[in-house]
């Protein structure tokens, strides 16, 4: 067929279904077919009129599961028929100062997918081949499909942490990052401590492989992680500066807090908290194609799943309000199949 049906939005939560035509890849992208799109909180730029020109339609989502059905010229690494996966990092270009120094992450031209570039709300996207990861082949496209980005974010959170196996590690919310978090933390070989607001997901942690729990609205979670004798890493996922601010004292010595949730209000540190230990406070954003390989690969080994509701294409709006509602449990992703 030479054109495919996508979902693509303008201004604020201005829905659109449309037909498009099928264009050759430029060089050095791919087209792929899509077989599922995770509906991840950081649609929101797209959907939500925050991009730099929300007037120009554009097609969100960026966890894509699909297959190469064509590949532009200067591709070698790739072929026709290839299941791959494309991030939030739609591929670095390789040139810039970043990428010379081999930090492609942020590397200074690249397209975000879904938000500057045509994303995985459709039955065809494009990408850079050097965004690409290959999913493997026994695993389902609608579980592959949040690791791309969520899995991905808090993978790579656990590559920054300075600390032996058996160290203490804490997971600060439990929802779509969070519960993933702690699966990771688990299979990696760490004690891990799950904080969260109320009693309610206190088995559900367990489940997913916490040591222990704490109620953040009954216990200091700074003190109480001190008295278990420090954090060697906490990864703060809740979208809320406000609740990240008591944990830097529940690190230890040299422990770091790194952030991976986007919120609107500040964390607010005592200097002294940082000074005397020396702690850190740091950003981690994504990872590169290559870690997002190593990602489903520790994945599939170690039995990590996403908690995915699951939605056709057909139902994009409904899917992506669903997840806005903070109600899905945990992951929402749809089948474009």
């Amino acid at each position: 067929m030479s054109t495919y049906r996508a979902v693509q939005v303008t201004g604020n939560r201005d829905f659109a279904f449309v037909e498009r035509e099928k264009r050759d890849p430029l060089p050095g992208e791919v087209r792929l077919r899509v077989e599922a799109c995770g509906v991840c909180h950081t649609d929101a730029f797209t959907v939500d009129g925050m991009r730099a020109d929300p007037a120009q339609p554009v097609v969100p989502g960026h966890e894509v599961v699909g297959v190469i059905d064509a590949v532009g010229a200067g591709v070698t690494a790739w072929t026709v028929g290839t299941r791959v996966g494309v991030g939030y990092l739609n591929g670095h270009c390789g040139e810039c100062d970043p990428c010379r120094r081999g930090d492609f992450v942020n590397c200074g031209n690249q397209p975000l997918t879904g938000t500057t570039t045509d994303g995985g709300y459709a039955e065809v996207a494009y990408a850079r081949a050097s965004g690409l990861a290959r999913i493997p082949d026994d695993m389902s496209p609608l579980d592959a499909a949040p690791l791309l980005c969520a899995g991905l974010t808090v993978y790579s959170a656990m590559l920054k942490i300075d600390a032996r196996p058996g160290a203490l590690v804490a997971i600060q919310g439990i929802g779509g990052l969070g519960h993933l978090g702690i699966q990771y933390a688990k299979a990696l070989g760490h004690r891990v401590v799950a904080i969260a607001r109320g009693t309610g997901k206190a088995d559900l942690a367990k489940e997913l492989g916490a040591d222990e729990y704490i109620d953040s609205t009954e216990k200091d979670p700074g003190r109480e992680l001190r008295r278990r004798g420090g954090a060697a890493a906490i990864i703060a996922t809740a979208s809320s500066g406000a609740s990240m601010s008591p944990l830097v004292k529940g690190l230890a010595a040299r422990g770091r807090l790194i952030v991976v949730g986007a919120a609107a209000d500040p964390i607010e540190v005592s200097t002294s908290d940082l000074i005397f230990g020396s702690r850190v406070v740091v950003g981690s954003l994504t990872g590169t194609s290559i870690e997002n390989e190593d990602n489903l690969r520790l994945a599939r080994e170690r039995g990590i799943r996403s908690l995915n509701e699951v939605l056709p294409l057909s139902e994009a709006p409904k899917a992506y309000e669903r997840m806005m509602s903070g109600q899905a449990r945990f992951r929402v992703v749809l089948d474009a199949r």
